[in-house]
Parts: C-alpha cells; sequence; structure tokens
C-alpha cells in the first residue's frame, strides 16, 4: 500500500483510521512489558465502551471507536504486519492513516514518544509492519519499558510482567497514552507530538484534552460488520 492520506482532519493532517496494539496473544504473555500496546488500546476501547470482536479472517481482535478502527493482532508480535496489513487493505487505509502503538526499550518507563515514521529501530512487530505494508510511513506511539537491560537477557525482559515497583509509574504511562491517541484522533499527529513528546511532569502540566474514547460514544455504523 502507498500514497498520501485522502481522509484529513480540519486542519489538514491526515486523519488516523486504524490504530494497532501491538503485543501477543494469550495468558502466558498478559501484563508483560512487550504487551503494553495491547493495554493500551484495550483501556481506550473500554473507555468509549465498545466491545471487541474476533475477526479469524484478519488474524485480529477488533473494535470500533466513532470512525476509527482498532485491532490486536492474534499472529504473535513477529508477525503482526499481517493482521495490519490485512484490515488495511479491507478498509483501504493507507499507511499515513495507521498508528501503531508499541513498547520501546530505548525509553525509560513513564517516557511516551509520537513519531510520524522511521526505522523498526530492532523491533520485531514494526519491522513486520513496513514489510507487509510495503512503508514505513507511517505514524508510531512508542511507549517506554526501561530499557536498562544488557541484549543478552534482553528477550527475557520484554516478556517478563512489570514489577510492584514500577505499578504508578505505569499507571501513569498508560494513561498519558491513552490520552496521546485521543489527541492524535481529535487534532492530529503534529499537535500531539507538541505536546506529548515532553517529560512526564511537563505532560502533567499541560492539563491536555481526555481522550475523546470517554466523550463521545460510537454512532457510525461500521463498513463492514466484523464476524464474531
Amino acid at each position: 500500500m502507498g500514497g498520501e492520506s485522502q481522509h484529513v482532519l480540519e486542519n489538514g493532517t491526515a486523519k488516523i483510521r486504524l490504530v494497532a496494539g501491538l503485543g501477543n496473544p494469550g495468558p502466558a504473555y498478559l501484563d508483560t512489558r512487550h504487551n503494553v500496546g495491547f493495554m493500551i488500546v484495550e483501556r481506550f476501547v473500554a473507555a468509549a465502551g465498545e466491545p471487541w470482536a474476533t475477526e479469524k479472517r484478519w488474524d485480529c481482535r477488533i473494535a470500533k471507536v466513532a470512525d476509527t478502527w482498532f485491532i490486536k493482532p492474534q499472529t504473535f508480535m513477529n508477525l503482526s504486519g499481517r493482521a495490519v496489513s490485512k484490515v488495511s487493505a479491507f478498509f483501504k487505509i493507507a499507511p499515513e492513516e495507521i498508528l501503531a502503538v508499541h513498547d520501546d526499550v530505548a525509553l525509560p518507563l513513564g517516557r511516551i514518544r509520537l513519531r510520524a515514521s522511521g526505522s523498526a529501530g530492532g523491533h520485531n512487530g514494526i519491522k513486520s509492519m513496513i514489510a507487509e505494508l510495503g512503508s514505513s510511513n507511517f505514524p508510531r506511539l512508542k511507549v517506554g519499558i526501561d530499557g536498562k537491560r544488557s541484549e543478552a537477557d534482553l528477550a527475557d525482559f520484554v516478556l517478563a510482567q512489570f514489577s510492584r515497583a514500577e505499578a504508578e509509574t505505569l499507571e501513569k504511562t498508560l494513561q498519558d497514552s491513552v490520552a496521546a491517541i485521543g489527541c492524535v484522533l481529535d487534532s492530529g499527529l503534529t499537535v500531539a507530538m507538541n505536546r506529548f513528546n515532553q517529560d512526564p511532569e511537563t505532560v502533567a502540566k499541560a492539563k491536555p484534552k481526555t481522550a475523546r474514547a470517554a466523550n463521545k460514544p460510537s454512532t457510525n455504523q461500521p463498513d463492514a460488520e466484523p464476524r464474531s
């Protein structure tokens, strides 16, 4: 897929039509560091009171909030791009209209960072998305998970659960991430980057608009209803 987005917000920026939270399916991976993408989209959709459906032909769990699709690929992290590509192809969604939400070991827990595009940065889920979409030109919400570990134990680290000592910081990170997605959907990526690509203390003082998920229930009918 490629080409510029044909859907824009009032300020002329590309509209996000698909949010892909990356993670691994199954109880063995529940609440692990590598699954913060799942955690965040689950919170956003729950705040909107919308249900999830299993869509086997697209290898994902899928929900819709207003006019934006949310998915959790069920292919395991290394093949995340397959689900994203299938959904985006069906609904004719350009890469520029897809927001990937994923963990980032290069950022400390408590930091989030929005980017318009970029390389995979060693993240296998993003690497899969780039390969399947044929483009790296899609926005990302990177969520810090600490990352102060050696390459030798990195695999075990990302598949481990957060510690009790990290619970408070994790909770704030999840809240900020949900708010950041709401800002991207309502005001566009540039506005959200200016607001959230800062130290947590600065973000807290900014008092950003709450995610529209909490205030605007879905009224639009899906383009095609997923099969449960």
